[in-house]
């Protein structure tokens, strides 16, 4: 990563991996004009940023989430509530139940690399991630740098991606499992999946950089080919992506941490986690607009 940056009162500290930077002098409750263009010149540079050692409660996360631009309501509950009465544009990352019902989504186990809603026209610009309760080992969050995985692609690939499109699934969700409302879709293969389309390699609006954008895995398809060549590009793409390590930082939480990534040049992922142990966090998401 390059030098520190600084204001006279914040900081941005590189990580030594391929993305990421600690905020350092700012307290989220308090931040100006001068604070905010620091911050998201950061964002562009660093592509995830975490603030530790803060205190806020809710209405501090989504005030200052709101200076970043709107934020999408939360999914609902199956009872059509939000998670949050007091603040429906937040959801609740957690496996913690109540009387045996969950009072979040996306429980305990392991969320693969993915996109956020890569399945819709207008995907998220980023999200807001804060750390309530933590458990003591596992649920580590990964991020990767999908500018780096495009601009070290081989030419062939390269080309491909330049001049293709993905559809990605609606159906399921990253932790696996159909989404509500969808029991009675069926398709007889991949190219048949409802869901949006998006170009390979977007061009992301602010920096103009290039970064692939390539969703989820499971049940993908590259418009206007066979199937099998389809998975054979797929297959290429993904591998070249995740299979270096030198893409990737990892988010080790710790309670409090609130941490900020651009939806539209990183993929994350979570690790799984002992069921038996409390893992609880908010997460507020900016809304976005059409890949190009």
């Amino acid at each position: 990563m390059g030098a520190t940056a600084t204001t006279s009162r914040l900081r941005a500290i590189p990580s030594k991996s391929a993305l990421g930077a600690d905020i350092e002098g700012l307290e989220i409750s308090h931040v100006s004009d001068a604070d905010m263009a620091f911050i998201r010149q950061a964002w562009l540079d660093h592509q995830v940023l975490r603030f530790r050692g803060q205190n806020f409660d809710d209405r501090v996360h989504r005030d200052f989430s709101l200076r970043f631009g709107p934020l999408d309501m939360a999914p609902s509950t199956k009872f059509n509530k939000p998670w949050l009465a007091e603040f429906p544009e937040m959801s609740q990352i957690t496996n913690i139940e109540v009387a045996g019902k969950p009072i979040g989504t996306l429980g305990s186990g392991e969320l693969v690399w993915h996109t956020d809603m890569s399945y819709i026209d207008t995907p998220p610009t980023g999200s807001l991630l804060h750390a309530l309760e933590i458990p003591s080992t596992g649920g580590n969050t990964s991020f990767l740098n999908m500018y780096m995985a495009y601009e070290t692609l081989p030419a062939d690939l390269k080309k491909l991606a330049d001049t293709h499109k993905i559809k990605h699934d609606r159906t399921h969700n990253s932790s696996g499992k159909l989404r509500a409302g969808l029991d009675n879709i069926t398709f007889n293969d991949v190219s048949e999946v409802p869901g949006a389309v998006h170009p390979i390699a977007r061009t992301h609006p602010e920096t103009a950089r290039k970064a692939l954008y390539l969703g989820r895995r499971a049940r993908s398809y590259v418009m206007g080919l066979p199937v099998d060549e389809s998975e054979e590009l797929l297959d290429a793409l993904w591998d070249h992506t995740t299979g270096n390590p030198d893409f990737v930082w990892t988010q080790t939480w710790k309670n409090g941490d609130l941490v900020l990534w651009d939806n539209r040049c990183v993929m994350h992922k979570r690790d799984s986690f002992d069921s038996a142990e409390r893992r609880l966090m908010h997460r507020t998401v900016l809304l976005g607009d059409r890949p190009y």
